[in-house]
């Protein structure tokens, strides 16, 4: 294949200027933190502000652009609008500020972390109040391999219904534990009694998440493959998933794709005939996506410059056919 075959075109996401949420996903190894970068870079040609974001505890943003990131999002050498962050949900600060504290009880804190999916929630909440406050007007997600991706969007459900059981709990034993502080004059734990409020809060504010979610109007999935059968096969179960999660997903990401091999080199003829097969596979089962192609290339993409010319490779097969030649990390 050459180049001009491929036909690369993130076009239907830089053109939908509603779109507020777009993560980028797949199977590990396959590219996903290139891709997921150079969208981002893509859409800081066209909005605003670009937040993009690694929900990967593995990170690798800061490999990626060679430049040390943090939970905090700072701005990427090069760029006057594009952001980067690696959460640390971990982080008590962050439990602090979402439950509206100054300082939260090592019990509060406790009892947040013993519920399923919290740290991934005040994330995906951190990133709520971003967006409400308009600070950035689009965030890309960096995720991790497909299996921890769909737990984490299958979240928003299972720490509402999480939630619910523990605001009744403690609804229930209020009256137990105010008497048992006015008994023992234990000011620490009055912090608890004001535990229920927040939790509402934060209740309600998963909920929205869950709503944006499932509004293809503001989020959307990009799944990110390669031509082999485990990638594809671990491509329509993420898809599968995702539209049971009511999420929107249509476009796919065929990466690491060879060229026409040069003569006498069988290994690079083996992989051209064994990756059509699977491209031919793709365009019966996704004939309804936006499926982008980028080829195998011969350098590591390291740094915002390296970056900024391998995402002219979403944008179109004519500018693409001139990026110089770089290969995913």
């Amino acid at each position: 294949m050459a180049h001009s075959e491929f036909e690369p075109s993130i076009r239907n996401l830089l053109d939908q200027n509603s779109l507020r949420w777009i993560f980028v996903g797949g199977k590990g190894g396959v590219g996903k933190t290139t891709c997921s970068s150079s969208i981002a870079i893509q859409l800081a040609k066209v909005r605003q502000s670009v937040l993009l974001v690694s929900t990967d505890p593995a990170h690798n943003l800061s490999d990626a652009f060679g430049q040390k990131f943090s939970k905090e999002p700072s701005l990427a050498n090069g760029f006057s609008n594009l952001y980067v962050c690696e959460l640390d949900a971990k982080d008590i600060t962050m439990v602090n500020k979402m439950l509206g504290g100054s300082e939260t009880s090592e019990q509060i804190h406790e009892l947040l972390g013993s519920i399923p999916g919290i740290d991934e929630a005040l994330s995906f909440a951190e990133m709520m109040n971003h967006l409400d406050n308009t600070e950035y007007s689009v965030v890309v997600f960096d995720t991790a391999p497909t299996g921890h991706t769909l737990r984490l969007l299958s979240l928003p459900v299972a720490i509402d219904k999480g939630l619910t059981a523990a605001i009744g709990a403690m609804n229930r034993f209020a009256p137990m534990i105010s008497s048992v502080t006015s008994m023992l004059g234990r000011s620490e734990l009055l912090g608890i009694n004001n535990l229920v409020p927040r939790l509402e809060q934060l209740k309600l504010l998963t909920q929205r998440v869950q709503d944006q979610f499932k509004d293809p109007a503001r989020t959307t999935f990009v799944c990110v493959c390669i031509a082999e059968f485990l990638s594809l096969y671990e491509t329509e179960r993420l898809i599968q998933e995702l539209t049971g999660f009511g999420i929107d997903v249509h476009n796919i990401i065929v990466n690491q794709l060879v060229e026409q091999s040069v003569a006498d080199c069988t290994l690079c003829d083996a992989r051209v005939k064994l990756q059509g097969k699977y491209l031919d596979q793709i365009a019966d089962l996704y004939e309804d996506f936006h499926v982008i192609k980028l080829p195998l290339l011969t350098a590591e993409v390291r740094g915002s410059k390296s970056l900024t010319t391998f995402s002219e490779r979403l944008v179109g097969p004519a500018v693409a056919s001139k990026a110089t030649s770089t290969t995913e990390v």
